[in-house]
């Protein structure tokens, strides 16, 4: 390892194809990358703005968003500079910096929607106990220890990744430094940073996902017993925004660990995480202000439709 000259920056090879389909590639993630910071702004601007918004559904909802945003800005910028320019090259800090953010935030995201399952489920199978159980204490406290232990299980394969060595090569076969796909390139043994990985993935995989399962039987359970049509059709619509972002969130993470391994896995990997990193973080805004009435008499009333004449 002595002999070798230590890797100072990586090139990102993103994905395959002529000038024509790079720049067709930049055009449509340019207005994906637009809309996404636009839906998610309008998100956090109607919560912010709507006084009938300040719960902590949409507290927890306006967080979500935050997350979004940061996941889009992380990724999404350098893989347009990468299109413009194929063989520009990203510093060892500025893709191990990347590496770190796309981890807290994707940790964070994982334990925000058990948090928000948690949420409806209070609200529905305890709606008498609601305002005790859901203070405002309580949620921050909730919020923060999200965010606290994304960033400490981040923290953790950062500091398991810094002391290994890379001498080449240092073409990244992805879109951006995702963690895997930089172990691959170190001049030493990865197993035990490859098994922290994958353990990490797995027990945020499988715990957070039993933890929103177990909250939804129960909700689904005490809306079958509400006795009007009216008052099932309101908590059912409550909850489907929720289990639709949900469902994309697990949905995708499953397929990239779990799912069958057929042709090309790497290449298959790489666009389930730019869906996961890109599509997701635009579709979200989009699930819930069209199935949700309040998040749509909001926008409503800031843009002055719903006003009395």
């Amino acid at each position: 390892m002595n002999n070798h000259t230590l890797v100072k920056e990586f090139i990102l090879m993103g994905f395959p194809g002529g000038p024509d389909m790079r720049m067709f590639l930049l055009g449509l993630f340019s207005l994906l990358y637009a809309f996404t910071l636009m839906g998610n702004g309008v998100i956090l601007g109607l919560i912010s703005l709507e006084a009938r918004l300040h719960t902590p559904m949409y507290f927890f909802l306006s967080h979500l968003a935050l997350v979004d945003i940061s996941y889009a800005c992380n990724t999404v910028p350098q893989m347009l500079a990468n299109l413009l320019d194929p063989v520009k090259p990203i510093s060892y800090a500025g893709c191990i910096t990347q590496t770190s953010l796309f981890l807290t935030f994707a940790l964070t995201e994982c334990l925000l929607l058990v948090v928000m399952s948690y949420d409806r489920y209070v609200a529905i199978c305890h709606p008498l106990r609601y305002s005790v159980i859901m203070s405002w204490r309580v949620c921050i406290t909730l919020l923060l220890a999200s965010w606290v232990l994304g960033f400490l299980l981040a923290l953790a394969q950062l500091i398991l990744l810094l002391p290994l060595p890379f001498c080449g090569p240092q073409k990244i076969n992805h879109f951006f430094c995702e963690i895997l796909a930089i172990l691959k390139l170190a001049c030493a043994d990865t197993h035990i940073n490859e098994i922290l990985v994958l353990a990490v993935a797995a027990s945020l995989l499988v715990g957070p996902l039993s933890l929103i399962v177990i909250s939804y039987m129960q909700i689904i359970w005490a809306v079958l017993h509400i006795q009007s049509r009216e008052g099932r059709q309101k908590a059912f619509s409550t909850c489907s925004s929720h289990l639709c972002v949900v469902g994309l969130f697990y949905g995708t993470a499953i397929i990239m660990y779990v799912g069958p391994k057929h042709g090309n896995h790497k290449e298959q990997q790489k666009y389930l995480l730019l869906f996961h990193s890109l599509f997701n973080p635009m579709l979200n805004p989009l699930i819930y202000s069209l199935r949700n009435n309040e998040v749509k008499g909001a926008l409503r009333r800031v843009l002055g439709k719903d006003r009395p004449s």
